[in-house]
């Protein structure tokens, strides 16, 4: 799978997110160091199980995917 990712140095840091996965950011202090963090960030989040609530109920959405602009 695919995600994006916005990364970008501030002073002595590398910071990032991933646009698709909300809530996995990194802060590293290289580039490469950044975007692996993102990937490890990820695969913990993709692997979380949720547990389902009885009173609960799970439906998938369908959204558009956007246009990206250039």
């Amino acid at each position: 799978m695919q995600y994006r990712a916005v990364i970008k140095k501030t002073n002595e840091w590398w910071i990032g997110w991933l646009v698709d996965l909300p809530g996995v950011n990194a802060q590293e202090r290289t580039r490469e160091q950044a975007i692996e963090s993102l990937r490890i960030g990820a695969q913990e989040m993709l692997a979380t199980e949720i547990p389902f609530e009885a009173e609960g109920l799970m439906v998938t959405i369908e959204i558009p995917t956007p246009a990206l602009v250039p």
